[in-house]
């Protein structure tokens, strides 16, 4: 038979510890698993409860907006049936206002095509004059340009045929110099050729010279070597390998020194054949130079001539240029002059057009008040031939005889007006006189009563204008009031 479990053993303190520990974090863990589910739980519930409020916000909002719009709507169909009865009536009155500027405009045209019409003509005639005018200047400066380029023409050519001599002169001076050249290098090449053989052999003789000195020089140090050996292996065996070396190394340096003698031959081969280039170099160059710079004197003296002249045709263009420019100048500020004149014309009578009367726009020319013959005798002068530089003249300005008529009009009508201003205020100086005499008169004072009184002197009634005024227009009546009826009111 099995035997009976023992007792469980009691725990130490380290094993308590350790149960209480895990218990702690157990029951830890449950708390943190129960707070995750109760938030969870809530969030949810949070969310649930946002959908529902924002789904029966939106149910309010719909709602609500629909009653807004059937208010709104009837408000609007009450202000519609208002603005259709408001627009009704300003349509009609702008129909009426409309058919109004019509008939207004229908006039204005007609006066406008009246005015343009007689405008056009009078511009027309200024335009041939200007015209006319602007063709004379031209042919004026035709002509002139002509003769300027006749002159030009004929001083190319004579600069020309001057270039063209002076070139061939040059030419032959050139063919001329290349054959001294020719020449002369042919003789340098000779000299060249003798003096290189020259120099070649003496540097032959000078090498088997040195040659033979050096091979004397080499010999009496192979000897002296040679001695030297011998001491060296006689006194010590030591040092016989030091002077292989050194040994070796005089080869060396004879080699070297070999090699650098052929260098200084090449050098001095080459020196010697340098300083006789160089010097017949030398010879050619000074030959050269002397020919160039007379040629040089030549040439400065020719183009010195030359300069003088082409100065001279500078100058002269320069002048004509100028004088042309100068023309030009005043023919263009005459003609700006003019321009600016016709603007200042047009301008005039656009202002003087805003300043017409109905009558004078529809009628811009009174009737002449020449009788039927006189008209005749005028147009039989008209048509003769004027024989005065003066009368010549008129003729050229007979389109400006209605603008004449306009201006004499006018003028007269200025005059008129003037005149019965004066007459006017004479009248108006008179009324003052005879109301300060009355007010003097009623009034008591130590001054009035120390003169005579106003009202008991027979004063003459004030004439009236002369017929200066009633010549050209009649004068305005005007209404009259007693000084007495106006005192009480002034007072």
């Amino acid at each position: 038979m099995p035997k009976k479990g023992r007792k469980a053993a009691p725990l130490s303190e380290e094993e308590q510890l350790l149960l209480m520990q895990q218990k702690m974090l157990a029951e830890e863990e449950l708390s943190k698993k129960k707070e995750d589910m109760l938030t969870q739980f809530l969030k949810d519930k949070l969310a649930k409860e946002e959908h529902n409020s924002t789904l029966n916000m939106n149910k309010i909002n719909l709602q609500w907006r629909t009653v807004l719009r059937e208010v709104k709507a009837r408000e609007l169909r009450k202000d519609i049936e208002i603005l259709s009865q408001t627009f009704e009536r300003v349509v009609d009155c702008k129909d009426s206002v409309i058919r109004s500027l019509a008939r207004d405009l229908s006039e204005a045209e007609a006066q406008y095509t009246h005015a343009l019409c007689s405008h056009l003509h009078n511009i027309d005639q200024l335009l041939q004059l200007q015209r006319c005018r602007l063709g004379y200047l031209d042919e004026d400066y035709n002509t002139e340009l002509e003769a300027l380029k006749k002159e030009f023409e004929t001083e190319r050519r004579m600069i020309i045929e001057h270039h063209d001599k002076e070139s061939r002169y040059l030419q032959d001076v050139l063919l001329a110099l290349e054959q001294n050249f020719s020449e002369s290098e042919y003789e340098a090449k000779l000299d060249f050729q003798s003096t290189r053989d020259d120099v070649k052999n003496k540097n032959l003789e000078e090498k088997h010279y040195l040659r033979v000195q050096l091979e004397g020089t080499v010999e009496e140090l192979w000897k002296r070597f040679q001695q030297a050996l011998k001491n060296y292996t006689e006194a010590t065996e030591d040092r016989k390998i030091a002077f292989e070396a050194l040994k070796l190394k005089d080869e060396k340096s004879s080699k070297e020194i070999e090699m650098q003698m052929k260098k200084l031959l090449k050098i001095q081969d080459s020196i010697g054949i340098l300083k006789g280039k160089i010097t017949a170099h030398m010879r050619e160059a000074e030959e050269q130079n002397r020919h160039v710079r007379e040629e040089k004197e030549v040439v400065l003296k020719q183009l010195q001539k030359l300069k003088s002249q082409m100065n001279q045709t500078r100058a002269k263009a320069r002048s004509n240029l100028a004088k042309l420019t100068l023309e030009s100048s005043t023919a263009l500020k005459k003609l700006r002059g003019i321009i600016e004149k016709a603007e200042l014309t047009l301008r005039l009578a656009e202002m003087c057009r805003k300043l017409e009367t109905e009558e004078e726009k529809v009628l811009p020319f009174y009737a002449s008040s020449l009788s039927r013959e006189e008209q005749e005798e005028v147009e039989q002068i008209s048509l003769e031939k004027p024989g005065e530089q003066l009368a010549r003249l008129m003729q050229d300005y007979l389109g400006l005889e209605h603008f004449w008529q306009r201006y004499n009009k006018v003028k007269l009508e200025q005059l008129s007006l003037e005149r019965e201003k004066a007459a006017l205020r004479q009248e108006n100086q008179k009324l003052r006189l005879l109301l300060k005499q009355y007010l003097d008169g009623i009034s008591v004072s130590d001054e009035v009563l120390s003169q005579l009184n106003p009202l008991l002197i027979l004063s003459p009634k004030p004439r009236a204008p002369g017929p200066a005024g009633k010549a050209h227009c009649k004068r305005p009546l005007h209404n009259v009031i007693e000084a007495a009826h106006e005192v009480p009111h002034i007072l």
